[in-house]
């Protein structure tokens, strides 16, 4: 087997970026959780296993399709907000476990669907499809979700301008991870491959569309949520990093509000 993904879990590849994840991440739209409802079909009675499950951004707003919902991350600070999120909406019928993804095994028993929320590109993929597999019940399959709202690759002048920003603090290569030291590095072979050499049947992909508004002070919190931008970066400058990122980007939009039409997306692979 091939492992095309990271081959062991880094701890410092979110550290302290939990609160800005809870609070700043994009959500996913109602319409994608009603798509993947309608496609297996879910009816409340199955089980939702969440890998990567970070601040319940997926598990929580799907809990209510399902019977129980099993949500692991390797990150306890993560889970941590995701319990009090929970909490905070009422929602009871979820498991929180710390582990990572390539730990599952039968002892968790039989899911409907198992997704991935901005989580698989961090696993061992294959490792983790073939752990899957056999988990899931013969209507069941895998959803990997993706928000298209990675500045890196945006064409909008305000988010140029954020990572300009970003690059003057950090330099110019993307970190991620090794407290900072490591170096960012593209998948070399992309999902749907890793899927099509898999056992799982057939895949596709859907995409959704939203409007999302940002400010200064939730961009900085978007940024702070992420691998590449942890707030430990750029540590004796951060206040420094912050009064140079509001005054660049209130260069460009001088009202301090920032919308764009995000996308999100949903690779489902079915079992059979």
């Amino acid at each position: 087997m091939t492992v095309t993904a990271i081959p062991t879990y880094d701890p410092t590849l979110f550290q302290g970026a939990a609160p800005y994840y809870v609070r700043y991440r994009s959500r996913y739209p109602q319409a994608l959780f009603d798509k993947l409802t309608e496609l297996f079909p879910i009816d409340g009675k199955g089980r939702l296993l969440d890998l990567g499950s970070g601040t319940g951004v997926v598990a929580i707003p799907f809990s209510d399709r399902f019977s129980e919902v099993v949500a692991i991350d390797p990150d306890e600070s993560m889970l941590a907000e995701a319990r009090a999120e929970a909490i905070a909406q009422g929602v009871t019928n979820i498991r929180w476990i710390q582990d990572r993804a390539e730990s599952i095994s039968p002892e968790l028993g039989q899911f409907q669907l198992a997704t991935f929320g901005r989580s698989f590109h961090w696993t061992q993929r294959e490792l983790v499809l073939e752990k899957l597999y056999p988990l899931l019940t013969d209507n069941g399959g895998v959803a990997i979700l993706a928000t298209g709202d990675d500045p890196w690759n945006s064409d909008l002048p305000w988010k140029k301008t954020a990572i300009a920003v970003v690059k003057r603090w950090l330099g110019e290569e993307r970190r991620t991870g090794k407290a900072g030291e490591g170096k960012w590095q593209p998948l070399p072979v992309p999902h749907t491959e890793v899927i099509a050499k898999s056992k799982f049947a057939r895949q596709e992909r859907f995409e959704f569309t939203f409007p999302k508004d940002w400010t200064v002070d939730s961009y900085l919190g978007y940024i702070y949520s992420t691998a590449f931008g942890l707030p430990s970066f750029f540590g004796e400058n951060r206040d420094n990093f912050e009064k140079d990122l509001r005054a660049s980007l209130l260069e460009v939009e001088p009202s301090g509000t920032f919308t764009e039409q995000l996308s999100a997306s949903a690779l489902v692979a079915w079992k059979h």
